[in-house]
């Protein structure tokens, strides 16, 4: 299949984002041509959306609701399952408080309101929902108790995601190209409207062919600029250069600046924030592995405490529910001396670990059968200080509380069980680590995804220019959208946002070339000129 001279609606872009606006596209209007193309081989199809753990956050009724959508639950195991309902108010709720009240309220209730649809609409769509017990959930006194707002994910994470929504969007007709970069936005030099692309392809020979492709409409889907030391340095500040790379190596922001470039797209959002998560310190600099993928994630701090390579606490690890707080604990990390730490746990918590995180095939476990040993370990792996690593264990040992009598530990709520009198607290599940063996890891910042981009109509997601106009005919969804996230997110809305005003975005592009092709369309043109005859 050749790359097409002539499309309809061009997506620039082949993660759940553009995915999604692809599919919603062909179902609008089946009689167009629609086709995605993404500067990546195929190799490495799906974007950051295959490095996901394919958490969507949704509001919901309960369990009734979400029990429809998955698969991995029986009528037994159901009655078990405590998953308390989230609301719109809710989802809104989580929204401003991890965003310091800066998400743009219009983008944040859309996302809020079509959120429930979004994923109903997947999974009609054969995308896999499953519930997120390996995630989401701990299992207290017999009961299964899912926690922070978050409940559904995809089957075999990321990866089921993409497989599922290529897919769907093969049988829906959509055709899809690799190897293939968008390098500028050609408009009408009248209307402004985006009027084709040029791209460079390298077809089957491993030849770079450069064309035009003139299109009806544009969607950006293309992702941010994480996978870019330079940009990351440039708009995340000193430092950023460092940090590990989660997902995809060809996020490197050129669509941002092309759409700057070429339409003079506005920016919306933070362009000095980002999503960063506690990452294996040995993990690969420049891209994740598909294999380990998500696995790379350390997301058990928490359970325990973590102390710099000086050997020093730096974060309150219990302030919040994990899933509200991993998103932004990376950049707290990437401060530290050396942009490293030491998450630290004893016997009483270890098994509590996510399993695909912490065993011996993915992360390098450091051991002790005394804090003593821990740290003269942890020196063979940067721990500059082993002496003030036993101090800090010790004082926070110290600092903890035994409690009322009315206070029992548990991860799936916010048990209040803290520490007094420590300069940086932990607020809850602060147990004591005195019970050997002890476990340590040592992790870096990974960065998932950037929080600035483009700003658009929240209702079709079409691009606003500097001059606060809408350019015809173009698009933004996924991470380039900007406007929703600052300084943190909650946890699973990343994707769900991709799905939402992706569906927005390929409705209405399909809806304009629709109504640019209906019969009367020419004579209402003509009509409209002949107003300014004389």
């Amino acid at each position: 299949m050749s790359l097409p001279q002539k499309t309809d609606i061009l997506v620039i872009g082949g993660g759940n984002a553009g995915l999604s606006a692809a599919l919603t596209a062909a179902q609008t209007n089946p009689t167009l041509r629609i086709t995605v193309i993404d500067k990546s081989p195929v190799s490495w199809a799906g974007g950051n959306s295959y490095f996901t753990a394919g958490a969507f956050r949704t509001t919901h009724n309960g369990l009734n609701d979400l029990l429809p959508l998955v698969n991995n639950t029986d009528a037994t195991q159901a009655s078990r399952i405590d998953i308390p309902i989230y609301t719109e108010q809710d989802f809104t709720a989580d929204l401003q408080r991890m965003t310091g009240n800066r998400t743009d309220l219009a983008l944040s209730s859309a996302l809020v309101r079509d959120s429930r649809a979004a994923v109903g609409w997947l999974a009609a769509n054969g995308i896999r929902f499953q519930l997120s017990f390996n995630r989401q959930a701990y299992e207290v006194n017999g009961r299964i108790k899912f926690w922070g707002g978050l409940a559904l994910k995809t089957q075999d994470g990321g990866k089921g995601l993409v497989e599922d929504e290529l897919r769907a969007v093969k049988k829906a007709g959509v055709d899809v190209f690799f190897d293939t970069a968008a390098t500028a936005l050609v408009t009408d030099p009248t209307s402004g409207a985006v009027v084709g692309v040029e791209v460079v392809h390298k077809d089957s020979d491993g030849a770079h062919n450069k064309i035009t492709i003139d299109v009806g409409a544009v969607i950006l889907a293309a992702g941010g600029f994480e996978a870019n030391p330079q940009l990351r340095a440039q708009w995340l500040g000193p430092g950023w250069d460092s940090a590990r790379v989660r997902g995809t190596p060809y996020n490197t922001g050129e669509m941002l600046q092309i759409a700057q470039r070429d339409v003079s797209a506005q920016r919306a959002g933070d362009w000095s924030g980002c999503h960063s998560v506690a990452w294996d310190a040995d993990a690969p600099a420049s891209s994740g592995n598909r294999e380990v993928s998500n696995k790379f994630t350390k997301s058990g701090y928490p359970l325990g405490i973590m102390v710099n390579r000086d050997g020093k606490r730096f974060v309150d690890e219990g302030f919040d529910m994990r899933n509200y707080t991993y998103a932004m604990i990376g950049r707290r990390v990437l401060q530290q001396p050396g942009q490293v730490a030491f998450q630290v746990w004893d016997a009483q918590t270890v098994a509590w670990l996510r399993e695909e995180e912490y065993r011996d095939e993915v992360v390098r476990r450091i051991e002790g059968a005394s804090l003593e040993e821990l740290a003269e370990n942890c020196a063979e792996v940067g721990l500059v200080d082993p002496g003030r690593f036993v101090q800090s264990i010790k004082e926070y040992n110290a600092s903890v509380e035994d409690g009322d009598g009315q206070k029992r530990w548990d991860p799936a709520v916010k048990d209040g069980l803290a520490t007094k009198g420590l300069a940086i607290p932990k607020s809850n599940w602060a147990l004591s680590i005195d019970k050997p063996p002890f476990l340590a890891v040592r992790v870096t910042a990974g960065i998932t995804f950037t929080f600035g981009g483009l700003a658009v109509n929240p209702e079709t997601a079409a691009v606003i220019s500097e001059t606060s106009d809408e350019v015809p005919g173009l698009y933004c969804v996924g991470e380039m959208l900007g406007g929703i996230f600052y300084d943190n997110y909650p946890g699973g809305s990343g994707l769900t946002s991709g799905t939402v005003f992706g569906r927005r975005a390929g409705r209405a592009a399909a809806e304009l070339i629709g109504k640019s092709r209906r019969p009367d369309a020419h004579m209402e043109r003509i009509s409209s000129e002949c107003l300014f005859i004389d």
